[in-house]
């Protein structure tokens, strides 16, 4: 055996490997997943093209392990090589290969701690790539370094990384985040309550001592308790050799707490208390503000969360134990009761009950369960008790699927958010030499040492990036949550702003503009051919067919009565048609010009508006059908809104001329491509783009992949193939085409909030600096200007959710 294949996770009942050399290879991987499930002993595959990746679930008692992977390599060849097995997915991969680790950051306050830990993890050689995200508290790294040393380099900065594997750990994450929450408003309640006195008494500047020491003493516990964590992490810091905004706050409170102290022992009057402990509680009250805004940001995260119950009832032996979610192992028996969510996913084996489903398919109907139907994770039990195997457990379930989505997206930086990103990281010490320069100045000028002082601290606190590095984050999160309630999951927060400005959207046909239910309206059966043993044959032919048309034909025969003959033998041209062998017929299925490829003419016309399916036994045309498949209610009112945004559409398919054109026009798609291939769709995308378009593809199935994939923007329908999901950034639950035209808008909308946010930040920042340096703003002020631009930029983001 070769060694290309790397076995990555390797179970009792399920296999997920590598093909490096399959990686974004989504037509290959396309065909090898089709010739993987003829065999009976695979129940199921999930491929990532993206990353040249097969989960596959399959039988041991039909097929050992060992014989499945010599499988991958008979059926791979070349291209798949011997596996390195590994039990469970590994923190450090082997042999330098890069992976992806992804950590969530507590003790980040501020723009400046994202850029400076990201600035630390570039550096590292084991790190290809890393990125840190303010508003979500992440940080994603690249490369070879494994999950304890990311973990380790983090709190050497003086930070706490905790793992977010499975969704009990995401939750426990959220249960943090709103402890935190309540923390910082006591803290800021508390500081607020001891500087409001503070500020009065300043205000009226006393001389007689009596009062500053009432100013002193109800300062201290503000700056030295409740401000503490500022200079704990300002410290950290420094002992690292880096700064960020705690390191400006803690300078600039502390200056003018020990200025203070220094001349109330020195009997002097003039002190700055009051600016001090203003200082610290403008900026309390600010992060607390500005932590309960992003908090409402992430909601849509949350309410995933939710879905899934903390616990599940497994059957050991012949009694039922309550367990934690996190361990139920594949292969588990589970009890499911009235009104409880499934736990994870599996197959149901004993009990009839109903199902809402519509957290995946976005459909409200409850759907009928029984013996070998699938159920998932999340979704809500109705009326019936039942049993049912564990088949995903953890990071595998349909659930953690897109709450991954949700997350990675919302933890994508956009190319408009680069430039914040580069001015976060020099912004610091920038400001650190400003304020020393104002303090020099005014000194040079022959200012008091505490003027000088005080417009320095004004400097230190006015000019933080906080605004400038929650610009562009709060308004993704806003955005992706807005999207997921609406049952649109965007894979990567790129997609959310290229969509805003797409202007081709090129649409498959089946499944995608129409509901992708097709019927044979139109059967023929040639002379010297009976009817139940050609359709048997024909139907076994398609039996290991993943297109929508080779389903109708299997659904067709049995509809009839008439059971499939499974085929020995089996091979797929996608898009075009299928060859089989079977008890030792050859059996041809597929387009008029696949068979006429192969010597094979003739056929009747079938009625205008239907797809012509064509079969051959043993080289002679046997059946001629016609398949016809309406448009999707919402298809017309989605293609004119489109256009109404300026969208031009096209349809490319597989199928002929003249049912395509039957379709667009029904529709209102003024261009169409017909028989078009995998790569003809490809090319076709490929091509507008070279032209200078922004080009979006909307498709479900295997022969849409490489078109997604290539595409500025790929939309999948959710009841699609996983193959068509995995390869698109963007998937619409429910099938509901109308919802990409409510992603441009919202795209559009977010956009715009973008820009909005960034040009005040900077805007901000910009006029704020030189009025502090020249004098203009008091501390006090300084912070609580600081503290309410981070606040106004959120709230601002957070409009999206109202998003209509």
């Amino acid at each position: 055996m070769s060694g290309a294949i790397r076995v990555v996770h390797l179970l009792r009942r399920r296999v997920r490997i590598l093909i490096p050399a399959l990686k974004g290879d989504g037509e290959r991987l396309c065909l090898l997943e089709i010739l993987l499930r003829k065999h009976g002993a695979i129940l199921d595959i999930k491929v990532v093209a993206a990353l040249g990746s097969l989960a596959i679930r399959f039988d041991p008692r039909a097929m050992p392990a060992e014989n499945l992977l010599t499988l991958l390599n008979k059926v791979a060849g070349n291209i798949a090589r011997a596996p390195r097995a590994s039990m469970g997915e590994p923190d450090r991969l082997p042999d330098g290969a890069e992976g992806e680790v992804c950590v969530a950051v507590e003790g980040m306050t501020c723009a400046s701690c994202a850029a400076l830990i990201q600035m630390s993890l570039n550096r590292d050689p084991a790190v290809r790539a890393a990125s840190v995200n303010y508003a979500t508290a992440t940080a994603t790294v690249v490369g070879v370094l494994d999950r304890p040393a990311l973990e380790a380099r983090i709190r050497a900065l003086g930070y706490e990384a905790r793992p977010m594997d499975t969704l009990s750990q995401r939750k426990l994450i959220v249960e943090r985040e709103r402890a935190l929450v309540r923390e910082s408003r006591r803290r800021a309640m508390a500081a607020c309550l001891l500087s409001l006195p503070v500020m009065v008494i300043g205000m009226a500047m006393p001389r007689s001592r009596l009062w500053h020491l009432v100013e002193f003493a109800l300062t201290t516990p503000v700056v030295l308790g409740a401000g503490r964590p500022f200079f704990l992490r300002a410290w950290k810091l420094a002992r690292n050799r880096a700064a960020n905004m705690d390191t400006l706050i803690a300078l600039g409170s502390g200056a003018a707490y020990g200025h203070s102290v220094s001349s109330l022992l020195a009997g002097r009057h003039h002190l700055y208390f009051e600016a001090a402990a203003g200082i610290v509680s403008f900026v309390l009250l600010g992060r607390w503000l500005e932590e309960r805004a992003k908090g409402k940001a992430g909601d849509a995260i949350r309410k995933l969360l939710d879905l899934q119950p903390p616990t599940a009832t497994v059957v050991r032996g012949e009694v039922e134990v309550v367990v934690p979610v996190d361990e139920v192992a594949v292969g588990e028996v589970l009890v499911v009761r009235p009104g409880e969510r499934v736990p994870v996913d599996g197959e149901v084996v004993f009990g009839r009950t109903t199902m809402d489903e519509s957290m995946v398919t976005g459909e409200s109907m409850p759907v009928v369960k029984g013996p070998g139907d699938a159920v998932i994770g999340g979704c809500i039990n109705g009326a019936g008790s039942f049993r049912m195997t564990a088949s995903a457990v953890s990071q595998d379930t349909v659930l953690a699927g897109i709450v991954r989505m949700v997350d990675h997206a919302q933890a994508a930086k956009l190319p408009v958010q680069r430039m914040a990103d580069r001015v976060s990281a020099v912004f610091v010490p920038g400001v650190v030499a400003v304020a020393g320069a104002t303090f020099a100045t005014w000194l040079a000028g022959g200012a008091r040492m505490s003027s000088a002082l005080g417009n320095a601290v004004s400097v230190l606190l006015i000019a933080c990036p906080c605004a400038l590095g929650l610009a562009t984050p709060t308004a993704i999160m806003a955005a992706t949550g807005q999207a997921a309630r609406r049952g649109i999951y965007i894979r990567n927060g790129e997609a959310l702003e290229t969509a805003a400005g797409l202007t081709v959207l090129v649409f498959d046909k089946t499944g995608t503009v129409t509901e992708g239910r097709p019927v044979v309206s139109h059967l023929r059966l040639e002379p010297g051919f009976d009817k139940a043993s050609a359709l048997a044959l024909v139907a076994g032919a398609e039996l290991g067919s993943e297109h929508h048309l080779g389903r109708t034909v299997v659904d067709f025969a049995r509809s009839l009565g008439i059971e499939p003959v499974r085929a020995g033998d089996f091979s797929a041209e996608i898009g075009r048609g299928v060859v089989a062998r079977i008890d030792g017929h050859e059996v041809l299925v597929g387009s008029r010009t696949f068979l006429a490829e192969r010597g094979i003419a003739g056929g009747d016309a079938v009625p205008a508006g239907q797809t012509p399916v064509l079969a051959a036994i043993d080289g002679r045309l046997a059946v001629t059908m016609g398949i016809s498949d309406r448009p999707r209610p919402t298809s017309a009112d989605a293609i004119a809104r489109l256009h109404r945004l300026g969208v031009r559409t096209i349809m490319a398919t597989g199928d002929v001329e003249e049912a395509a054109r039957a379709i667009a026009a029904e529709v209102g798609i003024p261009e169409v491509v017909a028989q078009a291939s995998p790569a003809a769709k490809q090319a076709l995308v490929a091509g507008l783009r070279a032209a200078g378009e922004k080009v979006g593809m909307i498709g479900d199935g295997v022969n849409d992949a490489p078109a997604l994939a290539c595409a500025d923007v790929g939309f999948a329908i959710g009841t699609g193939t996983d193959i068509a999901i995995e390869a698109a950034p963007v998937t619409l639950v429910g099938g509901d085409i109308a919802k990409v035209a409510e992603m441009i808008e919202l795209s559009r909308k977010t956009m715009r909030i973008i820009r909005q946010n960034l040009v005040w930040a900077m805007g901000y920042n910009t006029i704020a600096i030189p009025g502090a340096a020249l004098g203009e703003l008091s501390p006090m002020v300084a912070s609580s200007a600081m503290a309410l631009s981070s606040v106004s930029v959120v709230t601002n983001s957070l409009r999206l959710q109202k998003a209509g």
